[in-house]
């Protein structure tokens, strides 16, 4: 919310009887309100100051409502203002364009003083459970004392997610984390991460990573906005710590994979009749900035086909002076060796092939799971 004691609501609108009467209504209503005539002058007022809300009209000369609404979703101060469109257009597919783009209402010209109004407060009232949501996970993970082995999870554990995992923490409190839980019948999540240090205060913001995956990685989020959730929580009470993450989401049913990555080595990627690929993608790391954003990528999968996602720990060689970027090529040589180990000896195979008798020199998770 803004740092004004009012809510502020930006409209924007080429007609200027519409700017006026919305604004009076508005203004009555106890909003601060500014406003634009196109999508451009929009986002350089939101530029300079956000606003809690968004009417946005659709048809505007220039820049028009869904290009602002693009590039107002691609910068992460403003990624998650709420935006209700407004538009003479009542046809479903200008309505599903709208909502596509992340509109979170739409409202058709002429329109009702008293329904704007209502809407307006409704979007409002979400934004502001959303955020105070958010701000109690904060503050219930501070009394987090769990000890961090005790929440890992076992492959006999959650058979149905067919997985396999190698875990090594370098000290007591280690910085790494893997999670694997189910999401729903068919859907199942696997997250593997590694938080800054590795002393105590990396342990604790491991464990509150747990409670904060089973709260937000649900059905009804996407992969991204979970990741966006765990990054607004995380900022609140990581002190200066930080982590980077990749997160699949396994939908067994419909055999696709949904990958998201913050900052993180890329996930392996070996199907069952094809070459193995690196899956790169672009990603803010987790818990340092308070907007950040994260790219995604949809796989469409078969039985048989396998993921490998693993922190750095695993291909970087300190006295070698090799960064994992440099390591990458040895897991695509590696993956075609372990093709037919069973899944449950995937993990360990893997990392014997990729580091040998070598010590680590870091924490390592490497989790694969089959489709």
């Amino acid at each position: 919310m803004s740092i004004d004691k009012f809510l502020t609501i930006l409209i924007v609108d080429d007609n200027p009887v519409n700017l006026m009467l919305l604004k009076a209504m508005l203004t009555k209503a106890g909003y601060h309100v500014f406003m634009a005539k196109n999508g451009s002058e929009a986002r350089t007022m939101v530029a300079k100051c956000v606003p809690d809300l968004i009417l946005l009209d659709i048809m505007m000369p220039g820049e028009d409502g869904f290009e602002a609404m693009r590039r107002l979703r691609e910068n992460p101060k403003t990624v998650a203002i709420p935006i209700i469109f407004l538009s003479a257009l009542d046809d479903s597919e200008t309505k599903m364009e709208g909502f596509k783009l992340g509109a979170v209402d739409y409202i058709t010209k002429p329109f009702q003083m008293p329904e704007v109004l209502a809407r307006v407060k409704l979007h409002l009232k979400l934004s502001i459970a959303t955020n105070s949501l958010i701000a109690a996970q904060a503050q219930k993970l501070k009394q987090i004392e769990s000890a961090q082995q005790s929440m890992l999870v076992s492959p006999d554990e959650i058979p149905e997610a067919n997985f396999a995992v190698w875990y090594n923490s370098l000290l007591e409190a280690g910085g790494d984390i893997y999670d694997v839980f189910r999401i729903s019948k068919d859907i199942f999540g696997y997250f593997v991460g590694d938080v800054s240090g590795h002393d105590i205060a990396a342990s604790f913001v491991t464990a509150s990573v747990k409670a904060l995956l089973k709260q937000n990685c649900q059905a009804v989020y996407e992969p991204c906005e979970s990741m966006m959730m765990l990054n607004k929580v995380l900022k609140e009470i990581s002190d200066g710590k930080y982590m980077t993450a990749c997160y699949a989401r396994l939908n067994r049913k419909k055999k696709c994979v949904i990958l998201v990555n913050a900052g993180h080595p890329p996930a392996l990627y070996v199907p069952v009749d094809n070459k193995a690929a690196l899956i790169e993608l672009e990603g803010d790391i987790i818990g340092m900035f308070d907007d950040v954003l994260f790219d995604s990528k949809e796989i469409q999968v078969q039985s048989g086909d396998r993921f490998f996602l693993f922190t750095d720990g695993l291909i970087e060689r300190a006295e070698e002076e090799q960064v994992w970027t440099n390591g990458l090529q040895g897991l695509l040589e590696a993956s075609d060796l372990i093709r037919d180990c069973p899944i449950s000896e995937s993990a360990e195979r893997l990392k014997d092939l990729i580091m040998g008798d070598i010590v680590p020199e870091d924490d390592v998770v490497v989790l694969g799971f089959e489709v």
